[in-house]
């Protein structure tokens, strides 16, 4: 294996031993027979072997991947169908639960839904006329995205309960060591898919694990819990807490409703579809792609918007509006009016919103909670409220990536380690110096204040396809983008950050870390990041190559 400067090859011949796994194609010898899987996922072998040494243990083999993809939520899914298109299928997508659809499987909660036009919250290569209404519900979502599985042909590739333990690359054999749940793998190209809305925060509040009634995290919200007349704490105003509190309110006996800082909340321009309109969207040619064409380039005038502080008061003015025609006391007015400009903190929809928090057994608490006890909250002003179950709106874990503790670069430590040396960085939002061949779906600086974060996703997915047809083009077996490239990159991105709503609205939200840094917003146009990632840019990357005389080590093989 030889390494070469950034975008050129090397076609020197590499020594190989026999006694380990092939490096020509960085791969592993595949020792089992096409079409035969055992129920676990894990594939073995079921032809005729030599019979092992007596009293020696075997192992079982160790199936070798081009490109492993780990979760099954927009990003997996995406990748996956992406892949299958452009004819690759020697990859599998390693879920952790027992179905697909990530964040839109877990968040099961009242009134689950989406709150960017369904034409637009979904791939643009699998567009979908069926929608009931503008924005989509958790259920349609969760069922449109198996339908795109089915369609595609993607179900075959999928290995649920395959949790990722740990993934160490390889430098001898430029390869990622895998070890799943289920078993070791190893792939060419590793492809997370995780997001960041993926595991609850759970605020660091005095007493939590003293409570002794019914907690739990809007994300993983309790059906087998009857709240008809129980007295429930909400912690959080959020987007979760705005869409389920209305569906709760009528059957609890009292919801204490904490709120740190209220939202903006806009009105919600939400109505079913004609079957006029469903007509149109299934047979009139062109017309769905108009529709999501018209929404991605309307949205786009926000970013604009939010691109400095004093262009925000037309949006100010809107949700304002809302809120005065909504609430007509003018003091419980004032206590829901956010201090900080509109956009610096997620911009809601709502229509139920403000109907649902006026109703006499809700009581608005703007106290911070001191101490939580086995039955009761007690806040700053000294007053302890009895109640029965807490629900936390407490959002997730946006700035520490559970994934990066999992991910072990050339120099053997985590991505979460060097992340904390080096900041929350990322070269195009998709690679980090010192882990070669893998490749972040939704990575840092990738979250939009203003869109679909599916035209960011379709993005990223085909900057790695490009950088796959990369590898096979030039016979390279890794990239590994360079360290003055990804500074470049995240010194422009900063200072696109500086003077936007995000940066300078007066808030604390969770775009932000605990250093003042924002890792996760993308700061402008959408347009922009897919011209960026239309193309692998290979002069930014280190290379290793092989030999292209030297074929690979197996045969194509069924999922």
């Amino acid at each position: 294996m030889t390494t070469t400067t950034p975008g050129t090859t090397n076609t020197t011949t590499a020594t190989v031993s026999t006694a380990t796994p092939a490096t020509a194609d960085t791969r592993t010898t595949d020792t089992r027979t096409a079409g035969t899987t055992a129920a676990t996922g894990t594939d073995t072998g079921t032809g005729t072997a030599a019979a092992p040494a007596p009293h020696h243990h075997t192992q079982p083999p160790v199936r070798h991947l081009q490109v492993a993809v780990i979760g099954a939520g927009f990003s997996g899914l995406g990748t996956a169908i992406r892949l299958l298109k452009a004819g690759h299928t020697d990859f599998l997508v390693f879920e952790r639960a027992d179905d697909l659809g990530g964040t839109w499987r877990d968040n099961t909660y009242p009134g689950c839904a989406c709150d960017v036009q369904a034409h637009l919250y979904s791939f643009s290569f699998a567009r979908n006329p069926d929608w009931k209404s503008t924005f989509a519900t958790q259920a349609e979502v969760h069922d449109y995205l198996h339908t795109c599985a089915k369609r595609h042909g993607v179900t075959p590739h999928l290995r649920y309960n395959h949790e990722l333990l740990a993934a160490h690359w390889d430098t001898r054999h430029h390869h990622w060591d895998i070890h799943t749940s289920q078993g070791r793998y190893t792939a060419r190209i590793l492809v997370t898919g995780t997001g960041y809305l993926s595991e609850p925060a759970l605020p660091p509040i005095p007493g939590l694990d003293t409570f002794t009634g019914t907690l739990f995290h809007s994300s993983q919200w309790r059906h087998d819990h009857d709240l008809t007349g129980r007295n429930v704490a909400v912690i959080g105003t959020g987007a979760s807490a705005i869409q389920f509190v209305p569906h709760i309110q009528p059957h609890v006996a009292r919801l204490d409703l904490y709120q740190r800082t209220p939202p903006w909340i806009a009105a919600k321009p939400d109505k079913p579809n004609t079957p006029r309109h469903t007509w149109m969207l299934r047979h009139l040619p062109g017309y769905q792609r108009f529709r999501r064409a018209f929404n991605k380039n309307g949205r786009e005038i926000v970013a604009f918007f939010m691109s400095r502080p004093g262009r925000t008061t037309g949006m100010k003015n809107m949700a304002a509006g809302h809120l005065k025609k909504s609430v007509p006391d003018p003091a419980l007015r004032a206590r829901l009016t956010p201090d900080y400009t509109v956009g610096c903190k997620r911009l809601l929809f709502s229509n139920t919103w403000y109907p649902a928090i006026q109703q006499p057994n809700v009581d608005i608490i703007s106290d911070t909670i001191t101490t939580i006890g086995p039955d009761h909250i007690t806040t700053t002003d000294g007053t302890t409220r009895t109640i029965d179950t807490i629900i936390l709106a407490t959002g997730f874990t946006a700035t520490d990536r559970p994934i990066a503790h999992r991910i072990h670069g050339t120099d053997g430590h985590t991505l979460a380690h060097t992340w904390h040396r080096t900041g929350m960085t990322a070269h195009r939002g998709t690679t980090i110096h010192g882990f070669p061949n893998l490749y972040m779906i939704l990575g840092p600086n990738t979250t939009l204040g203003h869109s679909s974060q599916t035209v960011m996703i379709e993005a990223q997915i085909t900057y790695i396809l490009s950088a796959l047809k990369t590898l096979t083009t030039h016979h390279l077996t890794s990239t590994d983008v360079l360290p003055h490239a990804q500074t470049t990159y995240n010194k422009t991105l900063t200072q696109r950050l500086q003077n936007t709503v995000w940066n300078t609205g007066g808030c604390t939200s969770w775009y932000t870390d605990n250093h003042g840094n924002n890792p996760n917003i993308w700061p402008t146009y959408t347009w922009r990041y897919q011209h960026q990632t239309h193309t692998f840019d290979l002069t930014n990357y280190h290379t290793t190559t092989h030999t292209p005389t030297n074929p690979p080590t197996n045969p194509p093989t069924n999922p």
